[in-house]
């Protein structure tokens, strides 16, 4: 069995993915006084695209049609890695930490490059701005990370989640704080959201993401909507597994994981209907926020 509960976890977790975005449309549509969509209205899509033809311009190269499965695969590797509830993952070493931060790298240079591979210089201003946030982003993740590491003393995240149950999470609790909101924030930019971005809009001088994914279609956007759920499931996940009091993968820490992360897609609504979008100018001072708090995290860690 315990071969067997990595596997099956790595499945449930790729089964959820898409209840995410169901549910910040439905807390979204709650605070608008509106019905709202489905709440598996993801599932619909990802199956009705499926089924499509897609459409290629005569513009764009084998990079365009490789982009959205090959940036899928890295998500799927980095969610292969990521610890279900504090239990072991499909696969895990000791440095794991960096690989998933450079398989979301790897994913985002992939959906920028299809997007240059357009011709378009729309699709252009999309991966430009894409690629300045992530200056900011990205450092931000990484000093997370590594006050994590400094918390456990391991580079592994099942080793991370592991040493973080009992007294070492009852002690860490003010660094965990700063580590949560630095994480949300990253989280809410990684993930195209509210106030960093808008996932609904389509108008030009406001489209970031939505705007380097306009030409695919078909299974391709198939891929990228489902990559899109995959990656906001793996933040919530780090910061769900990170706020997790008890590891071990039972039943219990299960339920409580799933609400955890749950509880991240409904904080993600609320923030959306709460706040408006941030002008572009204005965004990097957010992400700037996420890495300081990061840094004042890893400092009080290092001082302790």
């Amino acid at each position: 069995m315990e071969t067997v509960r990595p596997a099956l976890n790595f499945l449930a977790a790729l089964a959820l993915a898409p209840l995410l975005p169901g549910v910040i449309n439905r807390v979204k549509a709650f605070f608008g006084g509106r019905r709202g969509q489905p709440l598996l209205q993801l599932y619909y899509d990802l199956f009705k695209l499926a089924r499509k033809t897609p459409v290629y311009s005569r513009t764009t190269t084998w990079v365009f049609r490789a982009s959205p499965a090959a940036g899928l695969a890295a998500l799927l590797a980095a969610a292969a890695a990521l610890p279900f509830a504090g239990g072991r993952p499909l696969f895990g070493f000791e440095g794991d930490l960096v690989l998933v931060v450079y398989l979301l790298g790897l994913a985002r240079f992939l959906t920028v490059l299809a997007a240059l591979d357009t011709g378009s210089a729309f699709e252009g201003m999309g991966a430009s701005r894409e690629m300045q946030f992530a200056v900011f982003a990205e450092p931000a993740l990484f000093l997370c990370l590594a006050a994590l590491a400094r918390i456990t003393g391991s580079l592994s995240f099942s080793g991370v989640f592991a040493a973080l149950a009992g007294d070492t999470w009852r002690a860490a609790v003010p660094v965990l704080a700063l580590l949560t909101a630095s994480l949300f924030i990253v989280l809410l930019a990684e993930n195209s959201r509210v106030p960093a971005d808008d996932p609904n809009t389509h108008l030009e001088l406001t489209m970031i993401h939505e705007v380097m994914v306009l030409d695919h279609s078909g299974p391709d956007l198939a891929c990228i909507l489902y990559g899109a759920s995959l990656k906001l499931w793996l933040f919530s996940s780090l910061i769900a597994g990170m706020l997790l009091p008890r590891a071990g993968g039972g039943p219990y820490e299960c339920a409580l994981f799933v609400g955890l992360v749950l509880g991240m897609a409904v904080a993600v609504g609320v923030t959306e209907s709460a706040m408006a979008r941030l002008r572009l100018l204005k965004v990097p001072y957010m992400l700037i926020t996420a890495f300081a708090f990061a840094a004042l995290a890893l400092i009080f860690q290092l001082g302790r």
